[in-house]
């Protein structure tokens, strides 16, 4: 079933978009939204950035989509690796890496512990740290002491990290290799890992020194940059008409009893850890509405949605991180934009 958006929530959706770009929250945005059936529309406020002018973003505009890059790139690579016995769920992290000698606390997170932020990893994450140590990444990380008793939740990117190590090992090929082959068979021209251009089809981000120059084209996530671009977590540059698209093939696959990728999406639809009252986290994604509705959010201003029931999907795209901690004020887009693809 598809249930198409009405009247009504286009206006409900253009009038916070444009709202809250007048406010200052961000330069401007793309919000695309539609169905699996193929009802889609693209709503555009604002500009891509100061620098350009006043050149409104388009679907085909390129954002940093930060932590979107968790379901967008490791979610599905964790899928089709698992289809084809390359991973086991419920095994230690540390399986899917080299061999490393010793006690290695963190790698023994499962990995499905890893995707659902349940694995008691530290939280905070400084790769940095690591400069010039004698020994490879994943060793590093995995030999950490755990933070927490695994189980209860608490999103943690270095998680992500391991995985996307861990499927760089057993592909036997860099992760960007491994996620390009992805999009270029899902119809996604316009995603990529960074660094990417500075065009004016790519909006920047945040000005993190005075004078200095802004991020534009690289991942504003630090980690993600310390890594040249391409991690687990973060560090993808995608458009709303790619991730409109990335949507309806999953939408598409859930009804499939046959698609691997369906099977792997209703799978990761099943709570794993409660986040807060009326919030769970399944296997990646953030669960809403009694299960019913699927997301995750990029700390930069991105966001993506889905109704499996419904048939629907809504894809926010910002760069709201342009001003800083002025990203916060997107919190009403959002909030608006879950309540409406929850609508039955």
């Amino acid at each position: 079933m598809s249930l198409p958006f009405t009247a009504d929530d286009t206006a409900r959706l253009a009038e916070m978009l444009h709202q809250v770009v007048a406010l200052g929250a961000t330069p401007g945005g793309v919000v695309v939204y539609g169905t699996a059936a193929g009802d889609r529309h693209v709503l555009t406020a604002g500009a891509v950035a100061p620098e350009l002018g006043d050149l409104t973003p388009t679907e085909h505009t390129r954002y940093d989509i930060a932590s979107l890059t968790k379901v967008v790139a490791t979610w599905p690579l964790i899928g089709s690796a698992l289809e084809f016995g390359l991973l086991d769920l419920d095994a230690p992290i540390r399986n899917a890496l080299p061999a490393m000698n010793g006690e290695a606390p963190s790698g023994e997170a499962t990995l499905r512990q890893l995707l659902a932020h349940t694995s008691g990893l530290r939280a905070s994450t400084r790769l940095d740290q690591y400069r010039d140590a004698d020994a490879p990444l994943y060793e590093l990380l995995c030999r950490e002491p755990l933070e927490d008793a695994p189980g209860a939740h608490r999103y943690i990117n270095r998680g992500y990290i391991l995985l996307g190590l861990a499927l760089a090992h057993v592909n036997g090929r860099r992760l960007d290799e491994i996620t390009d082959d992805l999009w270029n068979s899902l119809g996604m021209p316009f995603t990529t890992f960074g660094p990417i251009a500075r065009t004016p089809q790519v909006a920047p981000t945040e000005e993190r020194i005075p004078g200095a120059p802004r991020i534009w084209g690289a991942a504003h996530d630090d980690n993600a940059a310390l890594l040249g671009g391409v991690a687990g977590h973060a560090g993808v540059f995608s458009s709303g008409a790619d991730l409109a698209t990335y949507a309806v093939h999953l939408l598409t696959a859930y009804t499939d009893s046959a698609s691997s990728l369906g099977g792997w999406l209703r799978v990761s639809l099943i709570p794993q850890a409660t986040i807060e009252p009326g919030l769970e986290r399944g296997l990646s994604w953030i669960l809403a509405g009694g299960g019913q509705i699927a997301y995750h959010h990029g700390f930069t201003g991105t966001s993506l949605y889905l109704a499996p029931e419904t048939g629907r999907y809504l894809v926010i795209c910002t760069n709201a991180v342009y001003h800083g901690t002025a990203r916060t004020r997107i919190a009403p887009l959002r909030a608006l934009a879950l309540k409406i693809i929850a609508a039955t």
